[in-house]
């Protein structure tokens, strides 16, 4: 029996659609909003409005690339939480709706789970469970233990800023329009990563800290002359990128020493991060990693991660009922 499951991601300023046939990915439409740039991050009453705009059109599109037709769906998926409320409520209602006109059962997502998944989404390079995965988006930073599409546990996380967010921050301190992080590591491309050195907090056990990185680079900039950035901007950005990745890579190597597990996933926005990329395939060299990293396409928030995660769901029968809500924050 074949199974198709049609998938909605609108947890913040992306409006996706996909659509997932036996575990395949078969289409993927991601309608991005360039109206927040002008107001450095992002609008959540404006992201709503897009979302509004734009849901009909992707579902459209996804619906149309796949050869598909929503009467040949067998499952709605939506990201339920967590996310911008407003944003949630566009792609939950939607959802919902259809799941109602169509007589076909709802599948709530966790986007943050949905991201660990999309290391399942390449059927000729996925991971073995368990494995770990790091997690760094705008948002979020996490070190997940999966043992299972379903049984994922968060055993590290940030207690303040996430990775996504110290790079955009710092971006902020430099001058560099929103969104900053993509402009640091284009920038940090040209610089050398140890001309200054930044605050790496130390926190305990697997758990993430990125304040104490912002504050150190807002005094250390206070002190130079107006020149300074200016003169000194990729050194700047290699060295920001180098102190944020360093602090990612010590608590991974530090999780994989607790838990023995060598397959090791990557994922989330920030995933994207060239830098990143390179320095978790040279870690597994050097460390003997099995390393896993979704395509790009995959990497920032989209709705293919969002049905494959409904399609283990839909296999293991967790539906739930019309009255269900979005939440703006939520436990695993």
């Amino acid at each position: 029996m074949s199974i198709t499951i049609l998938a909605i991601e609108s947890s913040c300023d992306e409006t996706s659609a996909s659509i997932c046939i036996d575990g395949k990915i078969v289409s993927n439409f991601i309608a991005n909003q360039t109206i927040h740039e002008q107001y450095g991050g992002v609008v959540p009453e404006l992201a709503s409005r897009a979302h509004m705009q734009n849901i009909v059109p992707v579902v459209d599109a996804a619906l149309s690339s796949a050869n598909c037709h929503l009467s040949t769906v067998d499952a709605i998926a939506f990201t339920q939480a967590p996310g911008l409320i407003g944003s949630l409520l566009v792609g939950t209602q939607f959802a919902k709706s259809l799941s109602l006109a169509l007589n076909k059962p709802l599948i709530a997502v966790h986007h943050m789970q949905a991201h660990v998944l999309a290391n399942l989404i390449d059927e000729n390079n996925k991971p073995d469970f368990p494995f770990l995965c790091l997690t760094v988006s705008g948002g979020h930073t996490q070190i997940v233990l999966a043992n299972s599409p379903l049984d994922l546990k968060v055993i590290g996380e940030t207690i303040d800023d996430a990775a996504g967010e110290a790079f955009d921050k710092t971006a902020k301190l430099l001058g560099l329009p929103y969104p900053g992080g993509p402009l640091i590591d284009k920038y940090a491309q040209q610089g050398d990563a140890h001309k200054f050195k930044f605050a790496e907090p130390q926190i305990a056990e697997l758990n993430f800290s990125f304040s104490g990185l912002k504050t150190s680079v807002l005094y250390f900039l206070q002190k130079q002359d107006s020149s300074f950035i200016k003169n000194n901007l990729n050194d700047l950005c290699a060295s920001i990128q180098h102190t944020i990745i360093s602090i990612l890579f010590k608590k991974l190597q530090k999780a994989i020493t607790q838990t023995g597990i060598n397959n090791v996933c990557i994922a989330g926005g920030v995933s994207a991060n060239s830098r990143l990329r390179k320095t978790f395939l040279e870690k597994a060299n050097e460390l003997g990693w099995k390393t896993f990293i979704p395509k790009f396409e995959y990497c920032t928030d989209n709705a293919a991660m969002i049905a494959i995660t409904a399609y283990y769901k839909y296999l293991a029968n967790d539906f739930v009922e019309l009255d269900i809500s979005p939440t703006a924050r939520a436990e695993w």
